[in-house]
């Protein structure tokens, strides 16, 4: 998820922690799923924070991010010009950006080659399917349009979305002696937030989208 320029779809629920569950809660793909498309990545603003899947994001592990694709899935991605080669994990929700189909780690990222440029034409392969270790439950949504380390900015963007989005709200967040200030709004459903999360993204926003 490149900075602010990408649309992020991040959803998190409370969970139940407990061993890998005897079965999946959806069938894996199958191993002859191809896709071609842009991949982007996401790294340290992200950085321990809850994914889709309920893991925590390490940027340094090989894991991704897919629109569709169940949690454990395996995908070997080949970065189309420059021929390298990286199996990730998908364990997140994302990207909702039109053209592009998988957000990488930083760390698959940097083998791919595609730090610098931020987003490269890419090749997916299923491969195999790992269980996901925790299981989801259903929960109110919340939607962030913005984080920012400078309040002003954080206020600017509130006062301009108060318009046509009159339930956004402020709120703060500490992480290593930083506070950011962030620009939300909730939803009660699922079609509620993909609603909001639709008309945000058109308007020119980035989205990132939490489950409680």
């Amino acid at each position: 998820m490149k900075k602010s320029f990408l649309v992020a779809w991040l959803i998190l629920s409370t969970a139940v922690y407990s061993c890998r569950p005897s079965r999946p809660a959806v069938s894996p793909p199958s191993s002859g799923f191809v896709e071609t498309g842009i991949a982007s990545w996401y790294g340290q603003e992200f950085h321990g924070r809850p994914t889709s899947s309920r893991e925590i994001f390490d940027q340094n592990d090989l894991t991704a991010a897919h629109p569709t694709l169940p949690f454990g899935t395996m995908v070997l991605v080949t970065n189309l010009e420059n021929g390298r080669q990286v199996t990730v994990r998908i364990n997140d929700r994302g990207p909702f950006v039109k053209g592009r189909i998988i957000d990488l780690s930083y760390a698959a990222a940097r083998l791919l080659g595609m730090v610098g440029p931020g987003t490269a034409r890419v090749r997916l392969e299923v491969t195999g399917y790992e269980p996901p270790a925790v299981e989801l439950r259903s929960g109110a949504y919340v939607l962030q349009v913005g984080s920012f380390a400078v309040e002003e900015n954080a206020r600017n963007l509130f006062q301009k979305l108060q318009k046509d989005f009159p339930g956004v709200y402020l709120s703060s967040f500490q992480t290593s002696g930083r506070i950011f200030h962030r620009v939300r709004l909730r939803a009660a459903t699922e079609a509620e937030a993909r609603q909001l999360a639709e008309k945000l993204t058109a308007a020119g926003y980035p989205v990132l989208l939490l489950r409680e």
